[in-house]
Parts: C-alpha cells; sequence; structure tokens
C-alpha cells in the first residue's frame, strides 16, 4: 500500500506537487495519469525516497521507504530505465543489484527468463534497444519479489507483444494481492491495465476513482443511428429535444437520449433501423476532459481545429 498525506514538493517559486493526499490499495492495478509537468515523476520519486518532500508525508506498506531494511523486497520501482551502467551486461547489472539484498542468483536468472531478456543476457546494456532496457527495467523492479510495484511508463518503447506481457504480469501480480501503481501516456492500455485511476493536474489530484466510475462521469454519451428513414426519425428527436447530428447519410448520432427511447420511438412511427448502438465515453475522453484546463503547453492549429481530409488538402495548395 502507499499513502500519501499533504503531498507537497517546491522547487524554488514553482509548486511541482501541491499537497496531493491518496492512497494506491494493494489488489489492483492503479493507473497514474497526467499531462507533461502535472508532477506524476516528482510523486513517484517521493515515493521511493529520490526527492525529499517540501512537506507532507508518503510511506510504503507502512514505512517511509528509506526505512525498509529491505527496500528491494518491499517495492521495486521502473523510474528510468536508462539508469544502468552501460558498460554491464544485463544480467551483471541484475547480479550487483542482488549482492545488495542477498538475493540468491536463481532469483536473477528467473527474472531475466519471466522478462524476455535470456537472449541478451550477457550482451552489454549499452547496445540495448529501448524495448529491451525497458525489459532490463522491469527485471530489475520484480528482482526482490516486492509487495509493491512503481513502473513509470513501462510500455515505452515495447512491442505489441511486450505491451500485452506488461498488461497481463500487472493483473497477475494484482490478483496476489500486491500494490501496482503504474503510469503511462496510452490511455487505451490504462483502461485495459488498471482497476482504479489517480489523475494529477498541475500538482493537484483531479480524479481518484475506478475506472468505469470515471468514464461513466465523462460528457460524451450518444447513440448511433443508422436508418433508411435516418431523416425522419432526426426530425421526430428534435421534438423531443434530443441533439442530432447528421454523420453520413442514413447514419446520425443522437445525445439527450438513449438507446431504449430511440428504439421505441422508432418502433412507434415504423421507422426501420439497420443499427442502435449506445456509446459510451473512452477513458482517454474523460482523460481529456479532466485535465483540459492543466495542460501546461497547448497547441492551436490541428488539435483545435479537427480538419477534414479537404482541409488539409487545401492548406497544401
Amino acid at each position: 500500500m502507499i499513502e500519501a498525506r499533504g503531498l507537497t514538493k517546491r522547487y524554488g517559486a514553482k509548486t511541482a506537487v501541491d499537497g496531493v493526499t491518496f492512497t494506491v490499495q494493494p489488489g489492483q492495478v492503479t493507473g497514474f495519469l497526467g499531462p507533461n509537468g502535472a508532477g506524476k515523476s516528482t510523486t513517484m520519486r517521493m515515493i521511493v525516497g529520490l526527492d525529499r518532500p517540501t512537506s507532507g508525508t508518503v510511506t510504503v506498506n507502512g514505512k517511509p521507504y528509506a526505512a525498509h531494511r529491505r527496500p528491494l523486497a518491499e517495492v521495486g520501482a521502473l523510474l528510468d530505465a536508462k539508469a544502468v551502467h552501460t558498460g554491464r551486461t544485463a544480467r551483471n547489472h541484475l547480479l550487483a543489484m542482488a549482492a545488495t539484498h542477498g538475493i540468491p542468483t536463481k532469483r536473477v536468472d528467473e527474472v531475466i527468463e519471466l522478462t524476455g531478456l535470456r537472449p541478451v543476457a550477457t550482451k552489454r546494456v549499452g547496445g540495448f534497444s529501448l524495448g529491451m532496457g525497458q525489459r532490463l527495467g522491469i527485471a530489475a523492479a520484480l528482482l526482490g519479489d516486492p509487495r509493491t510495484l512503481i513502473l513509470d511508463e513501462p510500455v515505452n518503447g515495447l512491442d505489441p507483444e511486450g505491451v500485452l506481457w506488461v498488461r497481463n504480469i500487472a493483473k497477475y501480480l494484482a490478483s496476489e494481492g500486491r500494490t501496482v501503481f503504474l503510469s503511462s501516456h496510452l490511455m487505451s492500455e490504462v483502461a485495459l491495465t488498471a482497476d482504479h485511476v489517480l489523475v494529477i493536474g498541475k500538482g493537484r489530484i483531479l480524479a481518484d476513482a475506478p475506472v468505469s466510475e470515471i468514464v461513466d462521469g465523462a460528457e460524451r454519451k450518444l447513440v448511433r443511428v443508422r436508418s433508411p428513414q435516418a431523416t425522419e426519425l432526426a426530425e421526430l428527436l428534435k421534438a423531443q429535444d434530443a441533439q442530432v447530428d447528421g454523420v453520413e447519410p442514413g447514419l446520425i448520432e443522437v445525445r439527450g437520449s438513449t438507446a431504449a427511447a430511440v428504439g421505441e420511438l422508432a418502433a412507434l412511427s415504423r421507422i426501420v433501423l439497420h443499427e442502435l448502438t449506445p456509446v459510451a465515453s473512452t477513458l482517454e475522453e474523460a482523460y481529456m476532459s479532466l485535465t483540459a484546463d492543466s495542460v501546461e503547453y497547448q497547441s492551436e492549429g490541428i488539435a483545435g481545429h479537427a480538419g477534414t481530409q479537404s482541409d488539409l488538402e487545401g492548406s497544401k495548395a
């Protein structure tokens, strides 16, 4: 378990983390989301004692990280996969870490096998790809068989098979009752992996809830309807104060009504339906809504103007 109470970090006049309070529970995967500069990395660094809080406290498994006698057995952390002696082989790097805690060589070989590093275990880390570097960082985090895992962007640089592997191992470790705390910029992956989400923006917690609750609370809830009588149905729906947008001939999107209500209205009006699909918000849409006022660097242009293909082609002329 990770517990933060009033956790604050200031660098001169800049407040990177502003009095955050949260608990990361064991037995589930907790995603940690936020824009660049929101305070994610600083928070993670304070959890493992790499940064000293200006005020407030944070504990892991009931103690500050530095108070644990065998920290690798309590907390496994991947914060910077590049923080490795590039002249060492992967196996020697893990052996050196194991020696600090009396971890047997057998365990080193186990995590090498578990993370798919066996083909490159005797190669120098300096020649590793980004993905292999990430696997080595995850192997190091797992080395002490810890009760708590803290992973900062664990799927960065991994191929699809590697991304799936991280997802499965995170879920498996949580199912064993461990605490799994991970950050990622891949919203779709967090949606598939995490049970709970913390969202931080400008150093403050914006949301702390199950993934399903955050998604359900997002603004976009619409019904997609396909019908040869779409125009007639659209007029009937507008008369009931629903908002209707035409997507293409025969296809409309309806806001302010439910799939059941649209279906009943179509049936009463003898309107044929070829599709009736409720469309919920995604985690990405919920996240964008939550952090809209917390993005440090914003661009207008393409992001602010959802141009069509003809718009883009016209801009090249």
